[in-house]
Protein backbone atom coordinates (compact mmCIF):
# COMPACT_ATOMS: atom_id res chain seq x y z
CA UNK A 1 0.00 0.00 0.00
CA UNK A 2 1.73 3.39 -1.18
CA UNK A 3 2.49 5.59 1.91
CA UNK A 4 1.76 9.28 2.02
CA UNK A 5 1.43 12.29 4.54
CA UNK A 6 -1.71 14.63 4.65
CA UNK A 7 -2.96 17.31 6.79
CA UNK A 8 -6.03 16.88 8.40
CA UNK A 9 -8.94 19.67 7.74
CA UNK A 10 -11.50 17.67 9.96
CA UNK A 11 -11.97 15.01 12.22
CA UNK A 12 -15.39 13.76 13.76
CA UNK A 13 -16.00 10.60 16.32
CA UNK A 14 -15.96 8.27 13.01
CA UNK A 15 -14.05 9.58 9.96
CA UNK A 16 -12.05 12.52 8.80
CA UNK A 17 -11.39 14.48 6.25
CA UNK A 18 -7.74 15.15 4.90
CA UNK A 19 -5.91 16.44 2.09
CA UNK A 20 -3.69 14.03 0.31
CA UNK A 21 -1.38 14.34 -3.53
CA UNK A 22 -2.90 11.94 -5.25
CA UNK A 23 -6.59 10.66 -6.24
CA UNK A 24 -8.52 8.07 -4.26
CA UNK A 25 -11.57 6.24 -4.88
CA UNK A 26 -14.66 5.40 -2.47
CA UNK A 27 -14.44 2.12 -1.28
CA UNK A 28 -10.89 1.89 -1.16
CA UNK A 29 -9.35 0.90 2.01
CA UNK A 30 -6.88 2.97 4.31
CA UNK A 31 -4.62 2.19 7.37
CA UNK A 32 -4.80 5.70 8.81
CA UNK A 33 -1.54 6.32 11.22
CA UNK A 34 -1.53 9.79 13.37
CA UNK A 35 2.13 8.96 15.56
CA UNK A 36 1.19 12.37 17.90
CA UNK A 37 -1.66 11.57 18.60
CA UNK A 38 -1.20 7.78 19.17
CA UNK A 39 -3.98 7.30 16.64
CA UNK A 40 -4.16 3.43 14.44
CA UNK A 41 -6.98 3.03 12.38
CA UNK A 42 -8.20 0.83 9.31
CA UNK A 43 -10.46 3.51 7.27
CA UNK A 44 -12.95 3.41 3.77
CA UNK A 45 -12.71 6.18 1.50
CA UNK A 46 -16.20 7.42 1.10
CA UNK A 47 -15.17 10.38 -1.42
CA UNK A 48 -12.02 12.52 -3.21
CA UNK A 49 -12.87 15.83 -4.46
CA UNK A 50 -10.60 17.29 -6.79
CA UNK A 51 -9.14 20.67 -4.87
CA UNK A 52 -6.54 21.58 -7.35
CA UNK A 53 -3.75 19.91 -10.07
CA UNK A 54 -2.55 17.23 -7.31
CA UNK A 55 -4.41 18.20 -4.06
CA UNK A 56 -7.13 16.27 -3.29
CA UNK A 57 -9.85 16.59 -0.45
CA UNK A 58 -10.67 13.12 0.91
CA UNK A 59 -13.56 11.89 3.21
CA UNK A 60 -12.65 9.27 5.31
CA UNK A 61 -14.32 6.74 7.54
CA UNK A 62 -12.64 5.09 10.21
CA UNK A 63 -13.56 1.83 11.52
CA UNK A 64 -13.34 2.66 15.34
CA UNK A 65 -14.17 5.83 17.44
CA UNK A 66 -11.67 8.34 17.78
CA UNK A 67 -11.62 11.49 19.55
CA UNK A 68 -11.18 14.46 17.67
CA UNK A 69 -7.56 15.28 17.73
CA UNK A 70 -7.71 19.46 17.49
CA UNK A 71 -9.55 18.49 21.02
CA UNK A 72 -6.67 16.24 22.75
CA UNK A 73 -4.81 19.27 23.56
Amino acid sequence: MPKERTLTENVSPHGARVLMEREWRPGQRVMVISLKEGVRAQGQIVYCEVLSENRFGVGLELSVRVEPWAKSH
